[in-house]
């Protein structure tokens, strides 16, 4: 009897499951209490897989909603919850042994990332709306929302529950939030981007994020083997008093450590477990380590860290390791492998891979996964410090600005553009000076990533994959009467002339009074509207903080063609109208 009910179980798990042979891209994974389970929040199959991390099966897939992007289980084990970023949705599935099944989804906001559980709670962070809400996991409401910093991706919560650390991505700071009020207790600037996983130490203490600094040199090839284009950092912030946060360098001269993806932590305390994505590797690593404040860290890796195998090791493990998890009793650490469709156990006292389980996937990848790959490969750059995601954040951007030779020459750093909706908006680069998007990404590897020129493959499978990064979903609930008025506006002052629908650019090279004398190329090419509430700072330099101050001053209609200013009321209602694009 007890067998049938099992298979019974097994049979509605895998009843919604997608197809083998889809890609799985896990992008987070959960542990239970006891170490034998693994749950993983599948990206590209929108589902969440049950792993028995003792036999190296998957025993069970359910389907949840679209670009599943993070889990947890409550503390009993016996529910998860699974963050659906392009849904603006959560799953909660209950979890037997051996079993999934999806109990309710749950509309929470725009592009939810990251979630942290309580017990009676779960904290969603909305990184399409600069927030944290807080579910009750028995009524499945929203009970509270604060606001945080500019694009949240993650959180971890304090053992006690008291304070939850949120990481802003392009805030470039962490929300220390007082989980009891619902209020943020302060903000920590962290002086570094790409702020990714976060984890919290067991006693409380810390909060420790994974980061990139920006140092804003040209990207030649002597400048970023200094560090001094890119540099990969693990930071931590204070989370029980008020102190400015702390960091390592990770990156070895001459052997980098591109994308940072995520931190773990073991219950004792002592150990991190780093995952580098871009060079297909996990850090290992045990105190104590040399975090410094004002002042620092350095260029690279301490070098009596680096020489010293009981503290610092690097294990390969190839595809793209985007989240790491210790087992209960810090022996192995759990790691979502994305590209390799797969979880990994490493063991700690090795640092070899006890064991990859499959997850499912084809047999071949497609020109597209090949893409894909290829863009989150660090290695294709000078000894490998970055790779394209480290700049276009998930074919997005990470709001900084940086000395390429894209423009012709160095001295003037220009802001990432987004590549959401790349291969619709050409020319391509901030001046319009590339027409052949297959050039422009050539180009990309050869000056600003330094690396070995790709082949003719290559450039067609990124082509590939960027045709699949499509813009953001507009909206829609933020489309309010002022932004009616806002799009009449746009309309009566000919802004669609330059920025014509569906996209909301052209191929149009102009002269806007934003140049300078310098630039090799003249002119710019404007640029797609299509999400650009969500890309500050504004123009290419960046030199507007707000959407308000391009359209009062830097891109006013009078300088822009010849049109009357807005005023202070039409001005709120074209900005209001330009967030639901």
């Amino acid at each position: 009897m007890r067998l049938a009910a099992l298979a019974g179980a097994l049979l509605l798990a895998f009843q919604d499951a997608p197809a083998p042979d889809r890609d799985r891209s896990p992008c987070d994974v959960a542990i239970s209490a006891d170490g034998r389970w693994a749950l993983t929040a599948n990206a590209a199959s929108d589902s969440v897989s049950l792993v028995d991390l003792s036999d190296g099966t998957v025993a069970a897939e359910a389907a949840v909603g679209k670009g599943p992007c993070s889990v947890a289980l409550t503390p009993d084990g016996r529910r998860a919850v699974v963050t659906n970023r392009a849904s603006k949705s959560v799953s909660v599935l209950g979890v037997g042994v051996g079993a999934l099944s999806v109990h309710q989804t749950v509309v929470v906001g725009h592009e939810p990332r990251g979630i942290a559980i309580d017990g009676a709670r779960a904290f969603i962070v909305l990184s399409g709306e600069d927030a944290v809400v807080a579910l009750d996991l028995e009524s499945l409401k929203v009970t509270a929302r604060i606001e945080v910093g500019v694009e949240p991706w993650h959180a971890a919560l304090a053992p006690d529950g008291k304070r939850l650390a949120v990481g802003n991505a392009l805030s470039q700071d962490v929300s220390v939030v007082d989980t009891e009020a619902m209020r943020v207790e302060r903000t920590v600037k962290v002086r570094g981007r790409n702020l990714r996983r976060v984890a919290v130490s067991p006693d409380g203490e810390w909060a420790y994020v994974p980061t990139v600094a920006e140092r804003g040199l040209g990207t030649t090839r002597d400048n970023i083997d200094k560090g001094w284009v890119i540099a990969n950092r693990l930071a931590r912030v204070r989370l029980t008093k008020a102190a400015t946060r702390e960091a390592i360098a990770l990156d070895v001269r001459g052997q980098a450590v591109a994308d940072l993806e995520a931190v773990a932590m073991s219950a004792d305390g002592q150990s991190l477990a780093v995952a580098a994505g871009g060079t297909h590797e996990l850090l290992l690593m045990r105190g104590p380590l040399p975090f410094v404040g004002h002042g620092g860290p350095g260029d690279h890796i301490e070098r009596a860290l680096l020489e010293d195998a009981k503290r610092f090791r690097r294990v390969t493990l190839g595809g793209r390791p985007v989240s790491a998890r210790f087992s209960p009793d810090g022996k192995s650490v759990v790691v979502a492998n994305a590209l390799l469709n797969a979880v990994q156990v490493v063991d700690v006292e090795t640092g070899k891979v006890a064991r990859t389980i499959a997850l499912g996937g084809p047999a071949q990848p497609s020109r597209e996964r090949r893409g894909e790959a290829i863009f989150y490969d660090g290695t294709r750059s000078f000894r490998q410090w970055y790779s394209c995601h480290s700049c276009h954040a998930e074919g997005h951007t990470n709001g900084g600005a940086y000395d390429t030779f894209g423009d012709g020459r160095y001295g003037n750093p220009k802001k990432t553009p987004s590549l959401r909706g790349v291969t619709k908006t050409g020319p391509w680069t901030w001046h319009g000076s590339q027409r052949d998007l297959r050039e422009s990404i050539r180009a990309t590897f050869k000056t600003t990533m330094q690396g070995a020129e790709p082949s003719g493959e290559d450039l067609d499978a990124v082509v590939a994959f960027l045709a699949t990064v499509d813009f953001a979903p507009p909206r829609d609930e933020a489309v309010t009467e002022g932004a009616r008025r806002g799009k009449a506006l746009f309309r009566a002052k000919g802004c669609q002339d330059c920025h014509a629908a569906p996209h909301f650019t052209s191929e149009l090279v102009a002269e806007v009074g934003l140049e300078s004398k310098d630039d090799a190329h003249k002119g710019f090419n404007p640029p797609a509207l299509r999400g650009v509430g969500r890309r500050g700072p504004w123009l290419h330099d960046g030199r507007a903080r707000t959407l308000e101050e391009v359209l009062r001053t830097h891109h006013a209609p009078s300088r822009a063609n010849g049109e009357k200013d807005l005023t202070e009321e039409e001005l709120r209602d074209v900005v209001e109208y330009l967030k639901t694009l």
